[in-house]
């Protein structure tokens, strides 16, 4: 793959990690700029690159790259990407795409329109061990799939005044996070039939939506899916977890130890262990290699509406008291 500019737009959470993940494609890539309102967070981002230029308006910054990563508060996701695509850049938009489905489709129509590569940052796609439990999955391995469940649980408090806090430049913990695991239910349970959520502040009250979530669905087949998490955890043994029960064995994803595990017949087996990190470097290997070569994103624009359809459609279930029809959310219809 030839080696792809890019600038960073928004750097609040961009040192550590993430940062050191992108350090590991010189190869394939070159973080030329560093962009955020706050000049000392990007000027610090920038330390990791050697010769990027920090800024405070990415305007500044498009004339030097080919791509750019957007870390920015959701609601001004659509904004700035849309400016970026029709500069002639290729996007990688961090979740979720928009605040609305309004914005998420002029997204997509211009992303089409200029020929540029979108695609969202749903990393938990490009997780070794995740690729690996799908890979089994698929291949029937230990029978077939009817049940997966995710557990995340984490204590995720800012001050109150912080944009992840207010609705609706935030929204709650299920659309801000919950909608990793909706994606990744979908990508490996397949289409949705009906569904129900349930979501508290209780226990949050610095979050104005849901800091709680309880999602169940039920998939086609008859297999469910479902997902717990949340911001309040004082304390947890699950932490991060997935279970993925088979007719013939339960998959289990640590990521805590780092592990895929095989539980059957009362014994552990460990499948595979992964190095330390968040592993965002594969969903950037991804990213560049569709702007090399055309291919369609794995994580793109359409199946990322859908994930978020879904989302909505529990929202305004759970107002109802009823449960949610989930069946025909897909965007299989847009031509890209």
């Amino acid at each position: 793959m030839s080696q792809v500019s890019l600038a960073i737009i928004g750097c609040g959470g961009m040192t550590g990690t993430h940062a050191k993940g992108l350090t590991e494609l010189g190869d394939i890539l070159q973080v030329k700029a560093t962009v955020d309102i706050v000049k000392e967070r990007a000027e610090k981002a920038a330390e990791f690159f050697p010769g990027a230029k920090a800024a405070t308006d990415y305007r500044d910054v498009l004339d030097d790259v080919e791509a750019v990563l957007i870390v920015l508060p959701h609601h001004l996701h659509h904004p700035v990407a849309k400016e970026c695509l029709e500069a002639g850049k290729h996007v990688l938009l961090e979740k979720p795409m928009a605040n609305t489905e309004e914005e998420c489709l002029d997204l997509i129509e211009t992303s089409t329109r200029v020929q540029r590569v979108l695609m969202i940052a749903y990393c938990m796609r490009f997780h070794p061990l995740v690729v690996r439990m799908k890979q089994l999955i698929d291949e029937r391995a230990f029978g077939d799939l009817f049940q997966m469940s995710i557990w995340t649980e984490q204590l995720t408090q800012y001050p109150a005044d912080h944009w992840r806090n207010i609705y609706p430049t935030g929204g709650g913990q299920f659309f801000s996070h919950g909608c990793h695991y909706i994606d990744l239910m979908l990508w490996i349970l397949g289409k949705p039939i009906v569904g129900t959520h349930l979501g508290t502040n209780f226990g949050t009250p610095w979050i104005k939506r849901e800091g709680t979530s309880n999602v169940a669905i039920e998939f086609e087949g008859g297999k469910i899916g479902y997902h717990f998490g949340t911001w309040g955890a004082r304390g947890s043994r699950l932490r991060n977890s997935f279970h993925a029960h088979c007719t013939e064995g339960m998959l289990e994803i640590d990521p805590g130890r780092r592990q895929l595990i095989l539980h059957k017949g009362g014994k552990e087996m460990v499948l595979m262990e992964t190095q330390p990190g968040k592993h965002t470097q594969n969903e950037m290997i991804h990213f560049i290699e569709c702007i090399n070569t055309g291919r369609r994103p794995l994580t793109d624009g359409p199946s990322s509406l859908q994930g978020l359809r879904v989302i909505w459609r529990l929202y305004e279930a759970e107002q109802n008291n009823v449960m949610a029809d989930l069946r025909d959310l897909s965007l299989d219809n847009i031509k890209l």
